[in-house]
């Protein structure tokens, strides 16, 4: 494979804007559910570098394994998350899976009755940004396990 570019490095203003809206987004949300929706829109998109990166931080936060494992099938494990967590899951999938289909009313529906408004804002936000990094990782070729957020 070749080399690929250090997205951090050489768009630093860019790389550093992403870091504010990520920050901006995690704003007043549980950061257990942060963790959650970050690891279930990686399992979608196949980023092996950010699932191993929030897997690690949900451990490391007190997330249990049974969870972790459930996540990928939560509409078929629905007693290990909280209706939210399960309302959060699915817009996650629907947003991050917009050529399927869009975000069907009654999946927007479900997280409007889980989330006030601005909190469904954040949601959304959080749900854009993971989205964005793990095109960053995957298109870059970041491999999994060299986490570099320390030089964020």
């Amino acid at each position: 494979m070749t080399n690929r570019v250090n997205f951090a490095k050489t768009a630093p203003k860019a790389f550093k804007a992403l870091i504010g809206f990520d920050a901006a987004a995690r704003a007043g949300l549980d950061p257990a559910l942060v963790e959650l929706v970050q690891i279930r829109a990686s399992q979608l998109n196949r980023c092996a570098y950010c699932l191993h990166v929030h897997t690690s931080d949900a451990r490391k936060a007190g997330e249990s394994e049974e969870r972790l494992h459930m996540i990928a099938v939560w509409p078929e494990a629905t007693s290990f998350f909280s209706e939210k967590e399960q309302a959060a899951l699915g817009l996650t999938e629907a947003v991050t899976l917009l050529s399927e289909g869009g975000v069907p009313d009654d999946v927007y529906a479900r997280a409007a009755g889980q989330f006030g408004e601005e909190e469904l804002a954040q949601l959304l936000a959080l749900i854009f940004t993971i989205n964005t990094w793990n095109r960053i990782a995957i298109t870059t070729a970041k491999v999994p396990g060299t986490d570099e957020r320390a030089v964020r």
